[in-house]
């Protein structure tokens, strides 16, 4: 692998050397349809521009900057306006709707005072969402808008950042605890992005550009098609993440149109593409561009994928194209990418061997199938442990521990955290998985694992079985357990629509136990957009069983089979 010390070693550099020596650019997709499209030099002076903003405004090097800008544009160039100036951004989600505020104040105020920001900046659009939240915070001095950074600045700003500099603070998602912050420097992205996009997607600047829908707030989206593109002289077209809600097709029309080769999503989106779909739509489009299709941020149904696969053959849609990948926060982003031209692999294991963390080949129609996600990088190991650290062999069920270059340094201020994560170089994912060849297979996250009269099972397992159910909202399903009278029991919530949900209290009951021979204690049937959700779109089991507990999800029951039931004791 080429050492990124031989190439720039700061997003800065990496910026400065495009302006020189690349004609390509960044092409922003606004929600009327309309585009904006930003050179590389353009990029360049834009981002020392703001720099000389935000220094004036008394940011200085090492200072944390809250982000919540929702325009892609806006979001680009005031983020590497910051990383110009050596301050630190924080990106963070926004919100448009007054829908759940109190819970979004509560994440807003979270995250800015555990990154210790010093000026939040947002848009005049979404200030009134932010604002509650902001004054909550005794280390913010003030809320800055987009339009504050307008018109020209004199001066300039030499930060003078290094490889070892903070970048940015990416906050967790939060699925199974409160965001906590990673830091990320310039080294780790460095590495990272030269492992996925050199090694992993084999890019190519005569032709190679991306497409992304995907939110900026999260990992995915910021480092897989901004900060990964700056670093390997990629052009990228940006379209905003409600567009693609909206109407899914504008996600690959863009593709077709900008004759884009390099996408990536959550399994969720390309679920929802192929449920969305017309088929005159696929007639329209040539998607033979599409040679890197990518699927991670969330576990991959392999089912799902092989359905996306059918739904574009008409439009020419190469199935090796896909690369199921596995990777987190934690480590800058990318662990594990499959090698090129495989397209989706999976593995078939036995369901019952499984409850003993063996991951034992199975033929029969019950069996579980898991995704390939292929390999780690050049100068990246992955490896599987038990409980005491000690190496695993293939085939059996573990804690997936990883180290490298593009290993992060920890949680922001929370060395407790940092210490149980970063242990002696490796950092231990708490994802269960196992490994065949050296190539990875993820079951789930080790903290949601549910143990039932000594059986094991995996809430992906339960959810995706009821999933497939008619009425179910696919994809919309939490499966936890809870203590019972005699031991832990099996909780199943699932959002239906109110025309389909009779009756599906017993067809949930009969698929979990046709499928594992499990009894179900409740199903709690709940209405579209009950279940809560991270803000990249994950489950968040802990949040759904405390909702259960409290009766907060029995208030929002439509539909029940028989008599309600109080939620038991804790």
């Amino acid at each position: 692998m080429k050492d990124p010390n031989l190439v720039p070693p700061t997003l800065v550099d990496a910026v400065n050397e495009l302006a020189r020596t690349s004609s390509l650019g960044f092409t922003f997709v606004r929600s009327d349809g309309s585009e904006r499209h930003v050179p590389f030099p353009e990029l360049r002076e834009e981002a020392r521009r703001r720099a000389a903003h935000f220094a004036a405004r008394g940011l200085s090097k090492g200072d944390r900057l809250a982000i919540v800008v929702p325009d892609p544009d806006e979001f680009v160039l005031s983020f590497l306006g910051a990383i110009f100036a050596g301050v630190v951004p924080v990106p963070m989600v926004p919100q448009l709707s007054f829908k759940n505020v109190e819970t979004y104040h509560d994440t807003v105020a979270h995250i800015a005072k555990a990154s210790g920001a010093k000026l939040l900046l947002t848009t005049e659009s979404t200030r009134p969402y932010v604002e509650p939240a902001a004054q909550r915070v005794d280390s913010l001095g003030g809320i800055l808008t987009t339009s504050d950074l307008a018109g020209p600045m004199a001066g300039e700003v030499d930060a003078k950042v290094t490889g070892d500099d903070l970048c940015f603070l990416q906050f967790t998602s939060g699925s199974t605890s409160k965001p906590k912050g990673v830091v990320v420097t310039h080294r780790n992205l460095a590495w990272n992005s030269q492992s996925f996009m050199v090694n992993g997607l084999e890019k190519d600047s005569s032709f190679d550009k991306g497409v992304s829908w995907l939110p900026l707030f999260h990992d995915m989206g910021l480092i897989g098609f901004v900060i990964g593109p700056l670093f390997t002289n990629i052009p990228v077209v940006f379209l905003p993440t409600a567009s693609f809600v909206r109407n899914p097709r504008i996600w690959l029309d863009t593709i077709h149109k900008h004759r884009g080769t390099i996408t990536y999503a959550p399994n969720f989106a390309y679920q929802l593409v192929s449920k969305r779909l017309k088929e005159k739509d696929v007639e329209a489009w040539d998607l033979s561009c599409m040679r890197r299709t990518g699927c991670g941020a969330e576990p991959i149904q392999a089912r799902t994928l092989r359905e996306f696969a059918d739904k574009l053959a008409p439009a020419k849609f190469d199935p090796k194209s896909f690369i199921p990948s596995y990777g987190m926060a934690e480590a800058t982003l990318a662990i594990t990418f499959t090698p090129l031209g495989k397209g989706l692999r999976s593995d078939r294991i036995d369901p019952k061997e499984r409850e003993d963390a063996n991951a034992v080949p199975s033929t029969a129609d019950d069996a579980h199938e898991l995704a390939n996600c292929g390999r780690p990088f050049p100068e990246h190991e992955v490896a599987i442990v038990d409980e005491a650290g000690n190496r695993l062999p293939d085939r059996k069920v573990g804690e997936i521990v990883t180290r490298g270059p593009s290993i992060c340094q920890g949680y922001y201020q929370e060395p407790e955290l940092t210490a149980a994560a970063f242990k002696d170089g490796w950092l231990h994912t708490g994802d269960l998985g196992y490994t065949v060849d050296g190539e990875v297979f993820v079951c789930g996250r080790l903290k949601d694992l549910i143990i039932i009269r000594g059986r094991n099972f995996y809430p992906n397992d339960l959810e995706w079985v009821v999933s497939e159910l008619p009425g179910v909202r696919r994809g919309n399903v939490v499966a936890f357990s809870v203590d019972g009278d005699t031991g832990e029991e099996l909780v199943v919530c699932a959002e239906a629509f109110q025309s389909e949900a009779k009756g599906l209290t017993e067809a949930i009951t009969q698929a979990i136990l046709g499928h594992f021979a499990l009894n179900v204690y409740k199903v709690v049937i709940v209405p579209q957009g009950t279940l809560p959700r991270t803000s990249s779109g994950k489950a968040q089991r802990r949040k759904t069983k405390q909702m259960f507990l409290s009766g907060q999800l029995a208030q929002a029951q439509r539909v029940q089979d028989g008599p309600a039931e109080p939620a038991p004791s804790v």
